[in-house]
């Protein structure tokens, strides 16, 4: 054979596997970008978690005939900390612990005291901000989710993915309908 070729048949494999170490490598950054987008979710549900139980003992000395609303924040909060590696589920633990919230917070308007107590308006900035940093984590997971399945769906990615198992992720999404609606403020 001549030599020619033989060279050119060479650069041509190392070209082929370069590709192909240059797709898997990209795969694997944005499959791992993903996870730690995800993880640092987490860490801000955790930190979401901790507070409830410092918010719901701060509120229970100024409501005592609101056992219902403890009742309810406790066994959603204890739902959401069972972390799911699934979006979806999770989202939908967290969703009903957030309504708990919001009833609580509903509530402690009838009680102008604990509304102007330091400890509560405390725990109630710390939650909000906590809650920020919750949507910025998600934004954050989800827009890696879709750089990773834009990715993963590129031929010749796409048959690369197939023969290497790479996984899909689902992304945090609005499920409830009434979330998507534009909230209305009338200030007159």
């Amino acid at each position: 054979m001549d030599t020619k070729i033989i060279i050119f048949v060479s650069i041509l494999i190392i070209l082929f596997f370069g590709m192909m170490i240059g797709i898997y490598n990209s795969l694997v950054v944005l499959k791992n970008r993903v996870k730690n987008a995800y993880a640092q979710i987490e860490v801000q549900l955790k930190r979401r978690h901790d507070l409830i139980p410092n918010l719901i003992e701060t509120v229970k000395g100024y409501m005592h005939h609101e056992a219902e609303i403890f009742k309810s924040i406790t066994e959603a909060r204890a739902k959401a900390m069972q972390i799911s590696k699934d979006a979806k589920v999770q989202s939908s633990n967290e969703k009903t612990l957030s309504s708990a919230l919001t009833s609580l917070f509903a509530v402690c308007e009838n009680y102008p005291d604990l509304k102007a107590s330091q400890n509560f308006l405390a725990l109630q900035e710390e939650l909000v901000s906590t809650e920020n940093k919750i949507g910025f984590a998600r934004q954050f997971y989800n827009d890696s989710v879709m750089q990773y399945q834009t990715k993963k769906e590129i031929f010749p990615n796409n048959i690369f993915c197939l023969i290497f198992n790479f996984k899909d992720y689902s992304m945090f999404e609005v499920t409830n309908s009434n979330e998507r609606n534009v909230v209305e403020v009338n200030l007159g």
